[in-house]
């Protein structure tokens, strides 16, 4: 997996592992993710959306060897449009968790082993995505 510089920036942290390096947020920069993709999980990515709604979470397990997306409030509250998603990257199909939500939307599965994949969320009118990130 290559790490962004984005990451870095944050002050993220990396770890190798036998599939490729995995970055592990900073508890502050993870705090709403709550483990929604199932154990074995680690966040490698994210996105935060605008004015505070909330943040996209891309994970990754070595165990299955399978990225998962997640898109989590900052604050549940009434059902409102929530979305993750994730393709391998040059693909067109996204996979999709898409409908009004209260706290979460996801967890969205894929495998894309040596491959990039492009995922995101929107929370309301806020859409966010990232391309073409996390290749291993």
């Amino acid at each position: 997996m290559r790490i962004s510089r984005t990451l870095t920036a944050l002050g993220m942290t990396t770890a190798a592992v036998a599939t490729g390096a995995v970055v592990n947020a900073a508890p502050a920069l993870a705090a709403l993710y709550g483990n929604q993709c199932g154990s074995g999980y680690s966040v490698v990515n994210l996105i935060d959306l605008p004015d505070l709604r909330g943040t996209v979470y891309l994970t990754y397990s070595s165990a299955t060897g399978k990225n998962c997306v997640v898109t989590v409030r900052e604050k549940p509250g009434t059902a409102t449009l929530m979305e993750a998603f994730i393709r391998k990257t040059g693909t067109s199909t996204w996979i999709k968790d898409s409908g009004n939500f209260t706290t979460y939307a996801g967890p969205k599965y894929l495998s894309a082993a040596g491959e990039c994949v492009d995922w995101g969320g929107t929370i309301g009118t806020a859409t966010k995505t990232k391309s073409g990130t996390n290749c291993g």
